[in-house]
């Protein structure tokens, strides 16, 4: 039995946790897919057979999948969970160049890959897909792709000229003026004309801070500007500020602040003399 949920589903990419509670060592019907995709086991084992090439999956060997191989699985030793992270060739082009197809297809989850694995489950849990869960899938495929593509990787690459200072600023007047493309990574970086890894890595050098940690800075500020002007209505703050919901509002708040909104609208209510 199989089963798939999908944790997120954006235009460029997608991440979806997939159980198998499959107890075979046959192989599988032929299955042909059009999408990249880095599959990572979160637990158990099984094994991948494509085009020929052999491969045994666990937590420490995860594996790229490309589009319009063949590919079967087996599962000698029972069930496993993993997670799925599909990518279009666009978004592979963007960060791997011009290498159509990996020069290996076997990723070793070294520690870092798998802390990386584990906090793309994480982000994916706060509701923050357009940011920080796309910051996450961005490190790990960075990681991964570098493992299997052979000569240098495009994750610098820009399609327009301009120092790291001024694509954050750029960033930054588009958060700040509200920009519809502001409202996701992946769709700010095409609007700056350069990669979105790139994008990510300039807020670090630049600012310290992730472009996701920025946002949210941005985002709180507008919240305590409501909040000291009385809003109670959180729903309606939270869907404003492009939270994925009240809750999501409240969490990021309280990790940036140590108070909920609540407490902090009564902070800062007027006091009588």
């Amino acid at each position: 039995m199989l089963s798939a949920t999908a944790l997120a589903v954006r235009p460029d990419f997608s991440v979806t946790a997939v159980a198998c509670r499959e107890d075979h060592s046959r192989w599988s019907e032929a299955e042909v897919r059009d999408d990249y995709r880095v599959v990572l086991v979160r637990r158990g084992r099984f094994r991948r057979r494509a085009d020929g090439a052999l491969a045994d999956l666990d937590p420490t060997v995860a594996y790229m999948g490309v589009p319009g191989e063949e590919e079967r699985f087996s599962h000698p030793a029972g069930g496993d969970d993993c997670t799925s992270i599909g990518l279009t060739p666009a978004l592979w082009r963007e960060m791997a160049g011009d290498a159509a197809r990996p020069a290996t297809q076997s990723v070793y989850v070294d520690a870092r890959l798998d802390l990386a694995h584990r906090r793309l489950l994480a982000a994916a849990r706060t509701g923050d897909i357009g940011y920080a869960l796309t910051e996450e899938v961005l490190g790990l495929l960075a990681t991964a792709i570098g493992q299997v593509v052979s000569g240098p990787l495009r994750l610098g690459a820009s399609q327009a000229p301009g120092t790291e200072a001024a694509i954050v600023a750029a960033a930054r007047q588009a958060i700040s003026d509200g920009h519809p493309a502001s409202e996701a990574l992946l769709p700010l970086a095409e609007l700056l004309g350069v990669s979105p890894y790139r994008l990510s890595r300039s807020f670090t050098r630049e600012l310290g801070v992730s472009v996701t940690r920025y946002r949210n800075r941005v985002r709180v500020g507008r919240a305590l500007d409501r909040l000291e002007a009385g809003e109670s209505n959180l729903g309606a703050l939270a869907a404003d500020l492009g939270f994925a919901d009240q809750a999501h509002l409240c969490r990021t708040v309280r990790q940036y602040l140590g108070r909920t909104p609540t407490a902090l609208r009564r902070l800062l209510a007027p006091r009588a003399p």
